[in-house]
């Protein structure tokens, strides 16, 4: 949108954008880049010294969730409690040496608490699974446009699974096509996808010329993300989502309900994906969270400059 400024000349209105991910550790590693030195998790640990939760990480002694498994074989309170070993914010406090505030002030909405990392970037843990980051994201959205400042990007960002060899650990993936791999019906004959059935959409894609650009900027592979709602624990599943889906990179369990909830409010949406273990087989010792956290940050940090001079018209 453009809006007279001084002397006759015209200004582009600021971008807000939505970001929304699962679980506070990934809002938190997207602030890091948004808020500079010294914001909400310390000097580059995605979790302060301590870890978010303790020194097994936000799940207990499983790590974060496994391979974005919000129960897996350690389940959400891991082995230890839902706070890991060191209690739920770790040696360190929840935020790390840096201390918890940085440039980062919460927000209350109705239904949602935002964390605001700078003027127009609003970060959100909307949750996992799809409905439960469908209903914060659009709680979200409806707030922002109750309140007159309506967001003009919803960004679904976390960790996730790869599939190999495409999209190996560390790696990052910007989703082309943001697709709901489980949403249909079995029958005798196979899978079947809900709009096979004559009902709603599994696909949502994000601006062509918008991704092309994150992929240039950040190295990111484009392509199909597929979103779960049960993560991927065997090589026969994942060889079956594959055989289905030939062009998926990644797995996660909230971008289709993310866009869902931006596509109902007009607004365009972004998945991007930091890869923290392969897809298939549960193998806790090749799950990489803290280097797909880092990554992450470093991607947001290369991503606002882009996102900030994108316009919906581009």
């Amino acid at each position: 949108m453009e809006l007279p400024a001084e002397e006759g000349r015209l200004t582009t209105s600021p971008l807000n954008v939505l970001v929304a991910t699962a679980v506070p550790v990934e809002r938190d590693a997207v602030a890091r880049a948004l808020s500079g030195p010294g914001g909400p998790a310390g000097s580059g640990d995605p979790a302060g010294s301590g870890g978010l939760a303790g020194s097994g990480g936000l799940a207990g002694s499983g790590g974060l969730a496994g391979s974005r498994d919000p129960a897996g074989s350690a389940g959400l309170t891991g082995s230890a409690g839902s706070t890991g070993s060191a209690g739920s914010a770790g040696s360190a406090g929840s935020a790390g040496s840096a201390g918890s505030a940085g440039s980062v002030r919460e927000v209350a909405r109705p239904g949602v608490t935002l964390h605001r990392a700078r003027d127009g970037w609003d970060l959100l843990a909307a949750g996992v699974g799809p409905a439960l980051a469908a209903a914060s994201t659009a709680a979200a959205l409806t707030a922002a446009a109750l309140d007159g400042t309506p967001y003009g990007l919803v960004v679904s960002a976390g960790i996730g699974g790869g599939f190999p060899p495409h999209a190996p650990v560390g790696s990052l993936v910007i989703a082309d096509e943001i697709t709901a791999a489980d949403l249909g019906a079995e029958t005798a004959d196979g899978f079947l996808p809900v709009t096979e059935l004559g009902f709603g959409t599994v696909t949502h894609r994000p601006p062509e010329a918008l991704v092309r650009a994150v992929a240039a900027e950040t190295g990111a592979r484009p392509g199909t993300v597929l979103t779960v709602s049960t993560v991927t624990g065997t090589a026969e599943r994942a060889a079956a989502l594959r055989a289905r889906h030939p062009r998926a990179l990644a797995e996660a369990m909230e971008g289709f309900g993310v866009a869902e909830a931006a596509t109902a409010h007009g607004v365009p949406v972004l998945e991007l994906r930091a890869v923290s273990n392969p897809v298939g087989p549960r193998d806790r010792a090749a799950w990489r969270i803290p280097d797909a956290l880092a990554a992450l940050t470093t991607a947001f940090g290369k991503l606002a400059p882009v996102l900030e001079s994108w316009s919906p018209h581009d």
